[in-house]
């Protein structure tokens, strides 16, 4: 069970994901689409076109046919639930992928309904299949599409303007699949560019795929500091990028600021690890924000729910309804942030105009997952008579763990959905106060775990 994860499948290659298991996930999922097709793509690991034959034996056993899409991006795979393959729209995808994890693990992201499939879905999922007997062979049923030529097409349209800009780009794919589309629509739209690491290699030689680790951007930084104006970083199935200036790591939050500068009265979601400034500077602006939980999942649900513009993770997710179908794609988020520089918008001074704070990276407090919702709990007792040193709290959001509000700052502290770790962040308008609130909750969480 534990491959069946918040927000998508996630496990090793044949010890946890092999056919077997693979194909019972394909043939319980066929269960809960209405439709006839499911559309379904992978990333560069070797493993991924392999998970793809079980998937498509599950799915077909199931009763579906697949639109085979092959080696493409998240967003790709996202994309052609939007569009009509020789009169048919698929009900539902599927993208192999391990996004940023090592080279031995692979997964699942679903789609259903064009809608995020995840949390209870998914655990509900699993459990089916812990249960389920051998599933028969059925006959293969795939229909081959070219959604990475119809993607390009359509980014290639959708940014015409941006056509011979003399911008100095400089990029890093990581050897992940933003390699198979963004060169060539940066070709065609005859850009000043200069890539690293394009070539999709599922083993990542280079570096790892993570680009909101900032070791993995030191290739393309030095690249930056010769040779370009900008820079951008993927991770290996391109749905968070990584923005660099000369000054600046611009994290997903204050991308969000940059963004929806050229919005009216946008209404954006927030995950409850972004910056205070963040949802501050917009609501001054006039726009409407909303602090939710942390995932590309929930960020996608409640976007819709409160029909949003725009929704950002620090990590680097960035999801626009604003001219777009809502959800997160690095390879689009690219080139509305290109759109900002031939506006004339200088991204350094922008961020220079906002207020200064002391924020921390995302720190992880490694636990188990048995243990860290419980610690999350205790937590929250100890939080009802804080000790009396503890500094003074004005309010405490519970949507995603916990986020205190403090005088001159907040805390945050919430179990991972993804990995045995509680996340912690802090942040204040002075350095001192960012310190103090860091070891009150540090102190908080060590007494919540000894009290387990």
């Amino acid at each position: 069970m534990s491959i069946y994860r918040e927000y998508d499948i996630r496990g090793i290659y044949e010890k946890e994901l092999n056919e077997n298991s693979v194909t019972k996930i394909g043939f319980a999922l066929a269960s809960k689409i209405d439709g006839e097709y499911v559309a379904v793509g992978y990333d560069a690991r070797s493993h991924s076109p392999i998970l793809f034959e079980y998937l498509v034996a599950g799915l077909n056993a199931g009763g579906k046919k697949v639109l085979d899409m092959g080696l493409v991006p998240t967003p790709v795979n996202y994309f052609t639930n939007y569009q009509e393959w020789d009169g048919v729209t698929p009900s539902a995808s599927v993208m192999i992928t391990g996004s940023h994890n090592p080279s031995e693990y692979n997964g699942f992201k679903i789609t259903i309904d064009k809608a995020p499939f995840f949390g209870e879905d998914i655990y509900a999922l699993g459990r089916e299949c812990e249960a389920m007997g051998d599933v028969a062979k059925a006959e293969r049923q795939v229909v081959k599409i070219d959604a990475k030529n119809r993607y390009i097409d359509y980014i290639v349209e959708q940014f015409k303007h941006l056509k011979g800009m003399d911008t100095k780009i400089v990029y890093d794919c990581g050897n992940g699949v933003a390699g198979i589309v963004l060169p060539e629509i940066f070709e065609r739209l005859q850009l000043n560019t200069k890539g690293l690491y394009v070539d999709p290699d599922g083993t990542f030689p280079n570096h790892h795929p993570d680009p909101s680790v900032e070791k993995n951007l030191n290739d393309v930084k030095a690249l930056l500091e010769k040779e370009g104006d900008i820079a951008f970083a993927y991770d290996g199935d391109a749905d968070r990028i990584a923005v660099l200036t000369h000054k600046n790591n611009i994290k997903g939050d204050m991308m969000a600021l940059l963004y929806s500068m050229k919005m009216e009265n946008p209404t954006v979601v927030g995950e409850v690890k972004c910056s205070q400034v963040m949802y501050d500077e917009l609501e001054r602006r006039g726009g409407k924000t909303v602090m939710y939980k942390t995932g590309h999942s929930n960020l996608k649900v409640k976007m819709k729910e409160v029909n949003a513009d725009l929704a950002c993770e620090v990590s680097g997710h960035v999801f626009f309804k604003n001219r777009y179908f809502g959800y997160d794609d690095a390879i689009y988020a690219t080139f509305r942030m290109l759109e900002l520089l031939q506006d004339g918008i200088d991204l350094d001074a922008e961020l220079a105009k906002l207020p200064e704070v002391y924020s921390t990276e995302e720190i992880k407090v490694e636990t188990t997952e048995a243990e860290k919702f419980k610690i999350m709990d205790k937590i929250k007792e100890l939080l009802q008579n804080p000790p009396a040193s503890f500094p003074t709290i004005k309010d405490i959001i519970d949507v995603d763990g916990v986020r205190i509000n403090f005088e001159n700052g907040w805390g945050l502290v919430r179990a991972s959905n993804t990995t045995p770790v509680l996340v912690t962040r802090f942040e204040s308008t002075s350095k001192a106060d960012a310190a103090l609130y860091e070891a009150s909750m540090n102190a908080l969480i060590k007494e919540a775990k000894e009290l387990l």
